[in-house]
């Protein structure tokens, strides 16, 4: 009792438990295991609270941006008291007047395991371990840092470390595309074995069902479901022009702040886009909220303060939260993705409105209006959203679920450019401006910040003098940008502030013109602005079905492309890509584009914006060549395409697949394995670009007529359906130099829109099909994927002149 006294006692005096439902615990016997947990915890400021057992208590740290793959990035971990064994399953809201008030869930736990001496590490402050989680997993450092004298709380610094389960920032950010709890999974499906009957049974007192909500004014597609404890919004795409077709709706795009309430009975909160509780700082606006008398829901909207034309205005905004006057704030509803005990994300987005609006209009209230929605020809609502002043509008398929991600089904077209930057320093003022002349500005590119020009109009008096305070805090002697260009000076400030800024454009060397200063964002993390780039989705005829046999739409395939970029581009780099098009889906007719229309140059794609506009011209299968335009005459792969033939099952192929490994590896040879997204394998093996095609192709020959006469049974050395019956032909004919083979996560031409996805070797013995990815369920594999199992890809630097010596001996 006296060690739960010591060890425990700075956590309780800070908790009311007659108040607050967490534990109020005990400390734990000494176990096998060890646990760990990490907590999101949407208090004020959004942090994850991360937790190791360790005699008997929970060692606990404060980590404000949560947990990173990238061995380069070290999160700050603010020490702080330790926690009862108990609190490691605690989920819930902590009450407003109580330390720590908010919403609090299990974002991740598991059991971890010291690399050395855990008590040892924990004194001295470097402790080395292992994590054995739901979502995190591999080696990681926790070291504490040499904080300030009198510090109340230990900086400590939360590091991943170099192993396969490293991942780089800029391809994946776990606590972004992982937001949730893993104490609230969905049901797993079971497959029927119900009787025909039985089913139809089923299906008609499904729909019976679903008339009788519809009737009580529930909509169809809704789902019985618990309020979750957190929710992420769906995001807009930035798009030069309006899409084509009909079936979009358009809302004004408001000057402010995104803004969600959860609703759950009495128990009203406001959070902001990134998770931040706001509650505290919107009082009133959670009473008017609270008056809505809604049972159960979670709303998404925007956050205004309205001008003396009824604009919004972003500088009153901004202006109403450094002087604690919010009263005057207005929310702008414009989706309900739960209400009333339902789950509407899968709801189209217009019957979701239609709830939002009755709920509205049966408690009407002066500070929460709903967003209406205007139809008609784009290019004129938009001109006349700019002629008023406004900062655009947000288009929205009225037909579409909602997406907790940014989503081409919700588009945003801007009367100007703007948008968001890192204040890294200013400058003296000039003439009779007090406080500083400019700000200068800079945008995240690749992990570092790079700069982005300067803005020094915009500012009055009072928020020269206000923001000029906050820039003096936040002094420096050392300026965060990865390089200081020629001629830039001033003083340097750490990079916390994000400034909102209008302009006219981007100049060739990265630079804004015409800046004008709009706002502090004080809702926006620095570490997440990057230059916000217009995308070229301009969807026709996205209603069309493309794949009757998964029903999947054009616009579905515009979007999964939008969504992949990021894994798919580094496997398309520097390469001639040849695409199949589709241009009445895949049963009509299919077309092999080589080349750029009218031109003989040929077809290259080095952005999503690139991706995703060869998609819309019909573009369903990628295709590229074995060499880059660095070394166009150099292959700098070789690929083994196993296509089985008639009569050979599943497990034979992948046994044919594992012997054409072995075979490599006696050569010396490293490789890879990916799907074919068809009915094939592919084996990929890495070559420092030296040897010219002829020579490439020659040792592939080689190599497959050697196995096809060691293996007479299982491979043949020629192609054609009839010499392939019952055997395997190892398609070397791909090392060709004009020959193109399937890219790493393209859609195919077939029914079910297969992918060919990258897998490791040790997958292979658990792969059920060779197309067990399509593009709905890709995106489950790349979240739950603890690393890139081709990861060691670009790094394997090996050549043929050994291999071959051996193959000659064979």
């Amino acid at each position: 009792m006296n060690m739960a006294h010591s060890s425990l006692s700075t956590y309780r005096k800070k908790r009311d438990f007659g108040i607050t439902s967490e534990p109020r615990g005990e400390v734990a016997h000494a176990g096998k295991a060890l646990a760990f947990v990490i907590q999101k915890h949407a208090a004020t400021r959004l942090h994850y609270d991360f937790r190791l057992e360790l005699d008997g208590t929970l060692k606990s740290w404060a980590v404000p941006k949560g947990p990173s793959l990238d061995p380069k990035v070290r999160r700050m971990a603010v020490h702080v008291e330790d926690h009862p064994i108990s609190y490691g399953g605690f989920e819930g809201v902590i009450p407003k007047g109580q330390y720590g008030a908010g919403t609090v869930i299990v974002w991740d736990r598991g059991t971890w395991v010291a690399l050395e001496d855990p008590r040892e590490g924990y004194r001295r402050g470097k402790l080395k371990f292992e994590l054995h989680g739901e979502k995190l997993h591999g080696r990681w450092t926790l070291v504490r840092m040499h904080g300030r004298e009198g510090e109340r709380q230990e900086p400590w610094l939360l590091i991943k470390e170099n192993d396969e389960e490293a991942r780089p920032a800029s391809e994946y950010d776990i606590v972004e595309d992982l937001p949730d709890s893993v104490l609230t999974k969905p049901k797993a499906n079971t497959k029927n074995t119900k009787s025909t009957k039985d089913t139809k049974k089923a299906v008609k007192a499904k729909k019976a069902r679903s008339g009788k909500r519809e009737e009580a004014g529930v909509p169809a597609g809704a789902v019985k479901a618990k309020l979750p404890l957190a929710f992420a919004p769906q995001l807009a795409v930035l798009v030069d022009e309006p899409p084509a077709g009909s079936g979009w709706t358009y809302e004004v795009k408001f000057d402010g702040y995104r803004l969600l309430a959860r609703i759950d009975g009495d128990d009203v909160r406001l959070f902001t886009r990134n998770g931040n509780d706001w509650t505290s700082r919107l009082e009133a606006l959670r009473d008017e909220v609270a008056s809505l008398r809604i049972a159960s829901a979670w709303l998404d909207g925007e956050i205004v303060v309205l001008d003396a034309n009824g604009n919004p205005s972003f500088q009153s905004l901004q202006n109403a939260f450094d002087a604690r006057k919010t009263s005057d704030i207005v929310y702008f509803a414009f989706d309900a993705p739960h209400f009333g005990g339902y789950d509407l994300t899968r709801v189209p987005l217009a019957e979701r409105r239609r709830v939002l609006r009755a709920a509205l209009e049966r408690n009407p209230s002066g500070f929460i209006r709903f967003s209406e929605s205007f139809e008609g020809p784009v290019r004129r609502l938009l001109d006349s959203a700019c002629d008023k002043g406004l900062e655009g509008l947000i288009g929205k398929k009225a037909d579409a679920p909602y997406a907790s991600r940014r989503s081409p089904t919700w588009i945003k077209l801007k009367c100007t450019k703007r948008q968001e930057f890192v204040v890294v320093g200013y400058t003296d003022p000039k003439g009779s401006r007090t406080g500083f002349g400019s700000l200068l500005l800079a945008v995240n590119e690749g992990g570092k910040l790079t700069y982005a020009g300067n803005v020094g109009t915009g500012f009055d008096q009072r928020g020269l003098q206000s923001l000029y305070a906050k820039l003096k805090a936040l002094d420096t002697v050392k300026s965060a940008l990865e390089a200081v260009p020629r001629g830039v000076k001033g003083h340097w400030v750490r990079p916390k502030l994000v400034a909102e800024v209008a302009f006219t454009e981007w100049t060739g060397d990265g630079r804004i013109r015409h800046p004008v200063f709009h706002g502090l964002r004080a809702d926006k993390d620095p570490g997440a602005i990057t230059r916000e780039a217009a995308g070229t989705i301009k969807v026709t005829h996205g209603e069309r079905v493309i794949d009757p046999a998964s029903k999947a739409t054009k616009l579905d395939l515009v979007e999964y492309y939008a969504r992949v970029a990021p894994h798919m581009l580094p496997h398309l780099e520097g390469r001639a890509i040849s695409i199949v098009r589709a241009p009445t889906g895949i049963t009509g007719e299919l077309f092999f584009q080589k080349h750029l229309p009218g031109q003989s140059a040929t077809i290259e794609i080095a952005t999503a914006e690139a991706l995703v506009a060869a998609a819309q011209m019909n573009g369903i299968e990628f295709h590229t060549g074995n060499s880059t335009k660095r070394d166009s005459s150099h292959p700098d792969r070789v690929i083994f395409d196993l296509d089985p033939g008639e009569g050979i099952d599943w497990a034979t192929l992948k046994e044919a697949t594992t012997l054409t490994r072995k075979m490599l590896d006696l050569l010396g040879l490293e490789s890879f394995l990916k799907t074919s997204g068809g009915k094939g394998l592919h084996v990929v093996v890495p070559l420092t670009p030296k040897w010219n095609y002829d020579a490439v192709k020659d040792f592939s020959e080689l190599l497959v007529q050697h196995m096809s006469r060691t293996i007479p049974k299982l491979f043949v050395p020629k192609s054609g359906a009839r010499n392939r019956v019952g055997r395997i032909f190892i398609d070397y004919l791909r090392n060709g130099k004009t020959a193109t083979t399937i890219a790493a996560f393209s859609a195919r031409a077939r029914p079910g829109l297969g992918v060919s996805v990258p897998v490791a070797w040790r997958e292979l013995s658990g792969l059920e099909a060779a197309n067990p990815w399509n593009i709905a369920n890709v995106f489950d594999r790349l979240k739950r994927q603890r690393a890139d199992p081709w990861k060691d890809y670009a790094k394997t630097k090996q050549t043929l002149d050994a291999a071959l010596r051996k193959l000659r001996q064979a």
